[in-house]
């Protein structure tokens, strides 16, 4: 299946989603800030991107415009909580491909991720 990168600081939440998604066939990386995910992002290209937007060190936001800047082809889904529904919209904006509120169940985590790679696969 494909690489995905997990960005998350809530390391319950990242390792829940590292499960769903590694249980579902994808190999799976885990960053638990922005700065430390996209030096992962740069070292190992994965064909998908998850990202919460509230982080320390560097947040969600930034990263977002960041990978979409530098590889366009890869889709970004942006994951909130606490950030609230202006943020996400902001997310999607700058460069996110999809955007998942949380709390989200297993079932709507892989249906987007299939969701994003499918239209991936298209281009």
């Amino acid at each position: 299946m494909t690489d995905i990168l997990v960005i998350d600081d809530d390391a319950q939440m990242r390792r829940l989603m590292a499960r769903i998604l590694g249980a579902a066939g994808h190999v799976v990386l885990e960053a638990a800030d922005g700065r430390s995910g996209l030096r992962l992002f740069r070292a190992a290209r994965p064909g998908l991107v998850i990202t919460d937007i509230v982080m320390p060190e560097q947040e969600g936001i930034e990263t977002i415009r960041i990978i979409a800047r530098e590889a366009p082809e890869i889709p970004i889904l942006a994951v909130s909580g606490s950030a609230g529904p202006g943020y996400l919209r902001m997310a999607t904006s700058l460069g996110a491909t999809a955007k998942l509120e949380k709390p989200f169940g297993a079932g709507e985590l892989l249906a987007v991720v299939a969701e994003l790679l499918e239209g991936q696969a298209q281009h």
